[in-house]
């Protein structure tokens, strides 16, 4: 074969290969396939022993921060709950319907060190909450200054509640490979309190009232298609 052809044959399958990977890629956002909602009305303003704080105000993130948060998503919801033990827990979550990008920009193990917080501890954990789902979260206790914010969080990418970059790349990958793009939900708690044991207790009665209060029907939203009783629920 002269070089000629050699040349043709390679210009062919470059040509191929990029005719390919256009087909391949992902173009179906999943969030255009299910009905619309609403941050606001999917976590209710009161639950268990749990209401909204009115004199609590909301800390807006800096303009920066807002301009990459608009970004990346496309509705986000911040509140602080106290109950009637004067218990507080700041609770924010970030929806966005296309992460063919993820969301890994502003997980807190990121988005916290970038607002000039230091963290000082990560925990990966499986929460139990009723009624018999468990759900992997990460625990993370992060400073500034006195401030003593320990964290709780899981990022639901497509139908699964994830902690890391790996699952979150398999998720996106397994939606993919049909040409879906999936929806992603970062659902953050956290608390002041010096003691990590304790926040992380607290953030447990706090997520189990909150998951038990939620509607069966729009579950799925808040901790994905997560482990019941050890067993993948369907």
């Amino acid at each position: 074969m002269t070089s000629r052809r050699i040349a043709a044959v390679a210009m062919l399958a470059m040509a191929g290969s990029a005719a390919l990977a256009q087909w391949a890629r992902p173009t179906i956002r999943v969030s255009d396939l299910r009905p619309g909602f609403k941050l606001e009305q999917l976590f209710p303003e009161r639950f268990g022993d749990w209401v909204i704080d009115p004199h609590v105000p909301v800390v807006l993130p800096s303009p920066d921060q807002q301009a990459l948060l608009d970004k990346i998503y496309n509705q986000t919801l911040a509140r602080t709950y106290v109950n009637g033990r004067d218990e507080h827990v700041m609770l924010s979550v970030a929806y966005g319907g296309d992460q063919s990008d993820g969301l890994t920009v502003h997980i807190p193990d990121i988005c916290y060190p970038g607002q000039g917080f230091k963290v000082t501890d990560s925990r990966d954990d499986r929460l139990a909450v009723s009624p018999g789902f468990v759900i992997p979260v990460r625990h993370l206790l992060t400073t500034l200054g006195p401030r003593v914010e320990p964290v709780t969080y899981w990022v639901l990418m497509g139908d699964e509640a994830t902690v890391s970059n790996t699952q979150r790349r398999l998720v996106a990958i397994r939606f993919g490979l049909r040409r879906l793009i999936p929806e992603g939900m970062l659902v953050r708690v956290s608390s002041i309190n010096p003691n990590m044991d304790e926040a992380i207790a607290l953030h447990a009665r706090f997520i189990d009232d909150l998951v038990a209060s939620v509607p069966l029907q729009d579950r799925e939203r808040v901790v994905g298609k997560v482990n019941f009783n050890g067993s993948e629920k369907s």
